[in-house]
Order: structure tokens, then sequence, then C-alpha cells
């Protein structure tokens, strides 16, 4: 029997890759049971770059702006978008990634990547996706969306991992961290419309989550890869990764409220 393969992965960010150099220096199953073959970044440049670089990762800079400059339009032309996206799947081709995990990637993507890794995509999130809406959908996407949940008065929020589909941070929930509590700071703030502490506060508490859980996430989130990518099809199924919490000292246990959702 053939020897197996490491999965390959592509990395892809934005101004930061937040956990990447964390991984790439710890993690003991990079190299075995996959590899990670190139980070691509949508900006110029991101902060962790020769340090990714230093580790044997081929760092891309395929920049949305310049990309769309190049043309006469903004980064807001959705037709813009899908040529960009035409682009990074050029771009990605001679690394032949298997999946894909955006790690403070700040763009949706659009129907080539979509298409291209169905089911192949993760995301890492910075908010608790089993917060449903009155319609069903996440309570808190979007880039703001640790802002909006303290503004909203929740206590503690959460990292999720999830497959990316056309939907914004809709689609099924792997992975969820531990709960990082509110500080008290937050509801002084809103007591006193003291705007920029709330402000501050919101962004301390972001950093807190990237800093604490992204490394975790990326590890724990990529070994269920591993596992799932064994199986018939080459697609993430969450019946075949199962759905995990992660604790604060790397246990995965598996997650009750992620049970009773249907996605």
């Amino acid at each position: 029997m053939a020897p197996k393969m490491p999965l390959k992965v592509a990395v892809l960010c934005s101004h930061r890759a937040p956990g990447l150099v964390s991984l790439l220096n710890a993690d003991a199953h990079r190299g075995t049971d996959y590899e990670i073959v190139c980070c691509l970044s949508s900006s110029e440049t991101f902060a962790e770059e020769v340090r990714v670089e230093r580790r044997g990762v081929p760092c891309i800079a395929h920049s949305i702006r310049a990309f769309c400059a190049a043309r006469g339009t903004s980064i807001t032309d959705l037709g813009a978008r899908v040529a960009y996206d035409t682009a990074t799947l050029d771009l990605l081709k001679p690394f032949s990634p298997d999946l894909l995990v955006l790690d403070g990637y700040l763009l949706l993507l659009t129907d080539p990547v979509l298409e291209r890794f169905d089911s192949r995509i993760i995301n890492i999130h910075h908010s608790d996706l089993l917060l449903r809406n009155e319609i069903g959908g996440p309570r808190y996407p979007g880039l703001r969306a640790v802002r909006d949940a303290l503004l909203a008065g929740e206590t503690e929020t959460r990292a999720t991992a999830h497959i990316v589909t056309a939907r914004l941070d809709d689609g099924p929930v792997l992975l969820r961290s531990w709960p990082f509590a509110a500080p008290p700071v937050v509801a002084w703030a809103l007591a006193h419309g003291a705007t920029d502490v709330f402000r501050a506060a919101a962004w301390a508490h972001q950093e807190w989550m990237l800093r604490s859980a992204w490394e975790p996430m990326l590890e724990r989130v990529l070994d269920l890869a591993v596992h799932a990518f064994d199986r018939p099809g080459r697609r993430l199924d969450p019946a075949a990764t199962g759905r995990w919490a992660l604790a604060a000292d790397g246990a995965l246990t598996p997650d009750g409220v992620m049970a009773n959702v249907e996605w």
C-alpha cells in the first residue's frame, strides 16, 4: 500500500494571519498529516509574512486594491471580485491544495473559488455561530462580530471554525472555542456613553481571542480535516469530522449544543 500523502493546505489571509506562525512552530502533525503549501494574502503584505516565509511556506501577494485599480474599478465591484477570485485560483494552482483555510481573510469568496473548493474551505470566525437571529441566520456575522456581540449585551464570546458556503459565516460548524468572558468595563462604557472606552475594550477583547484561540483552533480543525479526508469524496462532511468544543487547555469534547443544530 502506498504511504498516505500529507493533506495540502493553502492559507488565505489579509492584513494578518492570526495563529499561523505558532502553528508552524509547534504542531507536530505538520509535514506528516498535513502541509501548509502556501499563504496567499489579499494585501500587498501581511504582518507575519517574513516569519511565515522563514518557516518554509511560500507567501503570495494578491492585493485586491491593486487588482481593482489596474482595472479602473473598486473593491466593491462584484464583477471585479469574480475576476479576482479566478486569478486567485490561477495563483493557487501550482500548489495543488486539497483544502483552503481562511485565517483573517477579509473578503467574501465568490463562485469560482466556492465551486472549485466546494466543501473544502474552512474559516475561523470570531463569534459563536450557533447563536441565531430571528430568521435563523448567524446572530453576529461579519468583521465586527465581537463589537456587535458586546454591544448587544452578550456576557461571553467564542470563536467558531466552520465550512464556508455562499452564505456569510453560515456554513456548518465544526469546532467552537471556550468562552471569553466580556470585561466589566464594557457594561460601564455602555452605561456611561463612553464610546471611546467601548471601542478600546471591544478591540482588546477581539485581540484576546485572536491571540489565544486561533492557533489551537487551526491545529484542531486541521486534525479534524485530515481524518475526514481519509473518507471517499475528499470533501468535508460534518458527519465525518464530528462537532467539537475546544477547551482552553486544548481538550476536545463533543459539542452537545451543536448536536441539535441542523445545517
